[in-house]
């Protein structure tokens, strides 16, 4: 692992300019600053003050928190199912609380002795993952796809199984089909919504934008969800939810307004989990394994670390490759049938 001083002599600058621009002084040049940030991650360096920890990888909101999502619970015990063979912590981190003003993101992951990141990001937000991937620092999104060099991802292609989905409804009779998204846009919710388009337009329907409804991706949301299908005239017959949670309240709400599942309403939900089975009725659904893209994400990390496991006696590893090059990697969701669908009543 370097220290200060390798990373100086790399440089070209001094170790006090090294201290500086690794502690956010602003007593540095631009140039300077990126000459030393940038040599510092190409050597992996981690500050290693007192008896703070040098061996985190965190998980890394670049915007609102989700913490307690069902999806980010699944994302982070995959990935920490693969960190512990190598040595590694888990620290949950929100990049815009954490860094320091004008600091640099590498610079605010090394004074917290963080040697990767795992990026959940939305769209509002992913111009943070940009810069954090241009500065050099070992990252990769998960759950959502940045198509730009040097952005490394893991996310789930749900567009194909929405399709299905769809289709799946229009098989059984519906035509007044609305869809679900959330009030944030993500990539994720663009491919279902694409694929919901792509189901309609192979089978002659056209695309109604009052169909289309936007609810927070919590239980209340599916509440209004419901509230919003009811006052619709004519109601739609189904309706595809993008979020589990959403999912969950709107089933919640049917009940308590006497709306039957599926016969007044079919109703395909979204499940990262298994609370699909949780749930009455059983619930038809687009799923994804959220464990296994957690444990995907912190296997693509290692990769770019390129790290052999820590020796913690010693708290060195052997570096396989340099650079940095971008892993870009999609895993495909799956469409089940259970009991919250049905043929359209005459």
């Amino acid at each position: 692992m370097s220290s200060v001083r390798d990373i100086a002599k790399i440089s070209g600058v001094s170790a006090a300019t090294v201290s500086r621009v690794l502690n956010n002084d602003p007593r540095v040049s631009e140039d300077a600053r990126r000459k030393v940030l940038e040599v510092a991650n190409l050597s992996r360096y981690v500050a290693n003050v007192g008896k703070r920890s040098n061996t985190n990888i965190a998980f890394v909101y670049t915007g609102e928190s989700s913490l307690g999502s069902p999806f980010d619970a699944a994302l982070m015990r995959g990935m920490a199912s693969g960190m512990e063979e190598f040595g590694f912590d888990l620290m949950i981190l929100d990049a815009r609380r954490a860094r320091e003003r004008n600091e640099a993101y590498s610079s605010m992951f090394m004074r917290k002795g963080i040697r990767g990141a795992v990026l959940r990001t939305t769209a509002q937000t992913s111009s943070i993952c940009r810069q954090i991937a241009s500065e050099g620092f070992p990252s990769v999104v998960v759950g959502a796809r940045i198509d730009e060099d040097g952005v490394s991802y893991i996310y789930s292609d749900s567009r194909k199984a929405s399709e299905r989905a769809v289709e799946h409804l229009i098989g059984l009779g519906h035509r007044r089909i609305a869809i679900c998204l959330n009030i944030v846009d993500d990539s994720d919710h663009t491919d279902r919504l694409n694929g919901y388009r792509d189901a309609l337009a192979a089978a002659d329907i056209d695309f109604d934008e009052r169909m289309l409804v936007r609810a927070p991706a919590e239980r209340e949301g599916g509440a209004q969800l419901i509230r919003r299908l009811l006052s619709m005239s004519p109601r739609p017959t189904a309706v595809f939810i993008t979020d589990p949670y959403t999912a969950i309240g709107a089933l919640t709400e049917a009940r308590r307004a006497r709306v039957r599942v599926p016969g007044d309403l079919s109703v395909v939900g979204f499940d990262d989990a298994e609370l699909r089975y949780a749930v009455y009725p059983e619930m038809t659904s687009v799923c994804q394994d959220g464990v296994a893209i957690g444990r995907e994400a912190f296997s693509l990390l290692n990769e770019i670390l390129a790290f052999r496991p820590l020796d913690r006696a010693r708290d060195t590893e052997a570096p396989r490759t340099t650079g940095l090059e971008a892993i870009q990697r999609s895993m495909q969701t799956w469409f089940e049938v259970h009991d919250s669908t049905g043929r359209m009543e005459a």
